[in-house]
């Protein structure tokens, strides 16, 4: 301050005292008042600098920040406006569909959808179609084919639990001290965990045998229907693995009705490159076509979602 009051006393200085004008020769009290008038004046036109500063800045900071709110507010008016738009998809989803309990509704949490797929699979267990999955024959699959396998049974899982009428699954001839266990145990979050039973005893010593059907695509007999009285067994191998009609000769060799999916019925050959067809599927695709024909009745439907276009084959009347 002490400079800013010598700046401007100087300033003071240059306008009054050259020439004398305006200051009576004795330096009198109003030659004095007037003086100090002036540099008031002048130190008030500094503080009115100092001042103006601070104020634009201010201004500038509130303008950036009105921007970037008008820039937020745009961002949480779109977050709105697509939320509004899934919920209305939501709402089409679920009238176009209304006994479809996967359409995941808004006022059902996490924990509600979780506990009515727990309640369909243990209906499942006590009135619903069985399904066992052999894994009796793994010990001669190498690390890749186990982790193949483990893969396998994890879709499949994951497929049933989709299932609106679900089979129940057990997976016999399974040592839970066997490498594929600990395959499945590495691969698949939440195994140990998975609602299906999980047995060493072997299917043919744990249902009767004129409950089983052992499918195979080795078989004469196509399979017609799905009966729930009707244990179905699916051969636990993978296409490195596959042997001419192990299955086959297992489930003959036990006197156990074989049967094969309609493919041959339903569908034809493709032409391709390779020139390669195959009826060997996956453990998780042949449930896939098991799941969708009981609960659409339509093998075709079922074929075409099960049997992947590399197999070869497609339906008749796409043909057509």
């Amino acid at each position: 301050m002490d400079c800013k009051l010598q700046k401007g006393a100087q300033r003071t200085e240059s306008l009054v005292w050259p020439g004398q004008e305006g200051f009576p020769e004795d330096g009198g009290e109003d030659g004095l008042s007037e003086s100090f008038q002036l540099l008031q004046m002048d130190v008030g036109y500094e503080h009115q600098e100092e001042e103006a500063c601070p104020a634009n800045s201010a201004t500038w900071c509130s303008k950036n920040v009105q921007r970037k709110q008008r820039h937020w507010e745009r961002i949480v008016s779109s977050k709105k406006s697509k939320r509004k738009q899934e919920k209305e998809r939501r709402k089409v989803k679920r009238a176009e569909h209304p006994g479809n309990d996967n359409c995941t509704c808004p006022q059902h949490s996490k924990r509600f959808l979780k506990a009515l797929t727990k309640d369909r699979l243990l209906e499942a267990k006590h009135s619903g179609p069985r399904l066992c999955v052999d894994l009796s024959m793994t010990h001669h699959m190498s690390k890749k084919e186990l982790s193949r396998l483990a893969g396998q049974i994890r879709r499949l899982y994951g497929s049933n639990k989709k299932a609106s009428r679900p089979f129940w699954i057990y997976l016999t001839g399974f040592s839970t001290d066997s490498p594929l266990y600990e395959e499945c145990l590495r691969m698949n979050d939440g195994f140990s965990a998975y609602l299906l039973d999980v047995t060493e005893e072997d299917c043919f010593s744990l249902f009767p045998l004129e409950t089983l059907v052992y499918l195979t695509p080795d078989s004469e007999q196509a399979l017609e229907d799905i009966d729930q009285n009707t244990v179905y067994i699916i051969g636990g191998l993978v296409d490195e693995s596959i042997q001419k009609k192990v299955t086959f000769q297992k489930a003959r060799d036990c006197a156990v009705k074989t049967a094969r999916l309609p493919i041959q019925e339903y569908m034809v050959r493709r032409q391709n490159e390779k020139n390669y067809h195959s009826e060997v599927l996956a453990i998780n695709q042949v449930f896939d076509i098991l799941s969708t024909y009981f609960e659409t009745h339509s093998w075709p439907e079922a074929l075409k979602k099960g049997v992947s276009p590399g197999k070869g084959y497609i339906l008749r009347n796409a043909m057509e």
